[in-house]
């Protein structure tokens, strides 16, 4: 299986445990800012125990690197915590539709990055994820905790985008788990300081959905979406990534009887198709570049 392929395959898995992390933000009695310390310590744990057993290192190859490194670590702790954040001001489904404006973003800033024109088809398939996202969101007030949910979601996004893209275009010469095992340890120390008392007075029951948190559904998935980087475009993970939110409002259906409507599905179908989309044409990409 060529790399390409293989990337594909890693960025479908990589998005239905994700899918699954929202969750957490309703099931673990903490803060999004606490939430997002515990899952990172338990992260990188994981990451750093990875690269032990893998004979690697964390060390980087320049100062640069570094800086670029301690960049991707702020931005994804901005991420994480507005992203918790975002659901628990709302529901689960207005904060992963929200932050799955990203999409949108990227394909919009991607030609900054990546030197490459603004093609109409990436355009049509922003304005179907667009589509998706706005019948999924209900109907809002300016004034309620769901409109805050949503600004703090798009907020994300943004944030979210803008890592991605600054991976791919500067740091994706390092493995997923030692991106990603540095970019943890910098979410730590850039949150030690802010964490509450409850998080030292946590229960073991929510201990185990922060280490389930850490291990399964962060360290795992990250270390898989930062690897596929390296062979496919941001472009395509943030298109493919558009299924998260099904799977975050399915999970939610059936463990937090979080029920969707009718808006929901549809808006569903109109991201997934969007999706397969986008890694047919990266198969289709990929294989006219082999073939030129």
């Amino acid at each position: 299986m060529e790399d390409v392929q293989k990337s594909l395959w890693s960025l479908h898995l990589a998005v239905v445990l994700l899918g699954v992390t929202a969750l957490f933000s309703k099931i673990i009695p903490l803060s999004a800012l606490d939430i997002t310390f515990g899952r990172s310590v338990v992260a990188c744990a994981c990451l750093l125990l990875l690269l032990k057993i893998s004979g690697k290192s964390l060390r980087l190859f320049n100062y640069k690197d570094l800086a670029i490194g301690v960049l991707l670590g702020v931005i994804m702790a901005l991420h994480w915590v507005t992203y918790f954040a975002a659901m628990q001001y709302s529901s689960v489904a207005v904060g992963m539709i929200a932050m799955f404006t990203f999409p949108v973003i990227t394909v919009f800033l991607e030609p900054f990055f990546e030197k490459i024109k603004l093609v109409w088809q990436d355009v049509i398939s922003a304005v179907v994820v667009l589509i998706g996202i706005a019948l999924i969101v209900p109907d809002i007030s300016l004034q309620n905790d769901v409109t805050l949910g949503i600004v703090v979601g798009i907020a994300s996004a943004l944030l979210y985008s803008l890592r991605n893209l600054i991976h791919r275009r500067y740091f994706s010469h390092y493995s997923g788990a030692h991106a990603m095992a540095l970019q943890t340890l910098v979410i730590i120390l850039c949150l030690v300081l802010f964490t509450s008392d409850q998080i030292m007075q946590m229960s073991a029951q929510t201990a185990v959905y922060l280490v389930l948190l850490g291990s399964i559904f962060t360290a795992l998935p990250h270390a898989l979406i930062a690897s596929s980087l390296k062979h496919l475009r941001a472009k395509t993970f943030s298109l493919i990534a558009c299924a998260q939110p099904l799977y975050g409002v399915g999970f939610a259906y059936v463990l937090l009887h979080e029920k969707p409507d009718w808006q929901t599905l549809i808006g569903g179908l109109l991201v997934i198709s969007a999706a397969v989309y986008e890694t047919i044409n990266a198969q289709k990409l990929h294989s006219s570049q082999q073939d030129s």
